[in-house]
């Protein structure tokens, strides 16, 4: 299947956000604390040729972190985005595989002819630089401690993707970048 058929194939952010469930209020929490910052708009109108396929969960907490974000890009751009929930859609999925591991959120850039002409995901550096440090604090899954340090990881980061503005901006940054190599391509 090509990337033009998967757009086709994906569901309105619309569709997306009324799937939102047990991560719905910090989803909303980033989606209206988030604005594109004035002086990019003008760099990222020139890029209407584009269209993105998310490939993302609603249970997903980096996906509370950085769809959100990308939304508001994309709205301030005016480019169509399409989401395709990764659980479904694992053929895609599996062209776009971090390490062997279906990580998410993936966003993937295409043309108005449907080639792909940028990818983006799963984290920014900087949030995959916080998690890994928070990772050094769970247990091997066999450790009778690893479900209470997993859930006590899974609050803190949860908590800081709400309520970290910086972050927020960190993450836009680097989609932003992203976003802008594909300018020419």
């Amino acid at each position: 299947m090509s990337l033009q058929d998967w757009y086709d194939k994906g569901i309105s952010k619309e569709a997306y956000m009324a799937e939102l469930d047990t991560l719905k209020d910090g989803f909303h929490t980033i989606y209206k604390g988030f604005s594109v910052p004035d002086a990019d708009l003008k760099k990222l109108h020139e890029l209407k040729h584009l269209r993105v396929i998310v490939l993302a969960e609603v249970w997903c907490g980096h996906c509370m972190l950085d769809v959100p974000i990308l939304l508001r890009t994309v709205e301030a751009a005016n480019i169509p985005v399409r989401f395709l929930p990764r659980d479904r859609h694992l053929s895609l999925m599996d062209q776009y595989l971090t390490n062997d591991k279906r990580f998410i959120p993936i966003f993937i850039f295409i043309d108005e002819n449907g080639k792909e002409v940028g990818k983006w995901g799963p984290m920014a550096p900087a949030v995959k630089a916080y998690v890994d440090e928070l990772k050094q604090d769970v247990p091997a899954k066999d450790d009778p401690t690893y479900e209470e340090k997993f859930k006590e990881m899974i609050h803190q980061t949860g908590k800081r993707f709400t309520e970290d503005q910086d972050l927020w901006k960190t993450v836009y940054e680097d989609i932003k970048t992203q976003l802008l190599t594909c300018k020419n391509k």
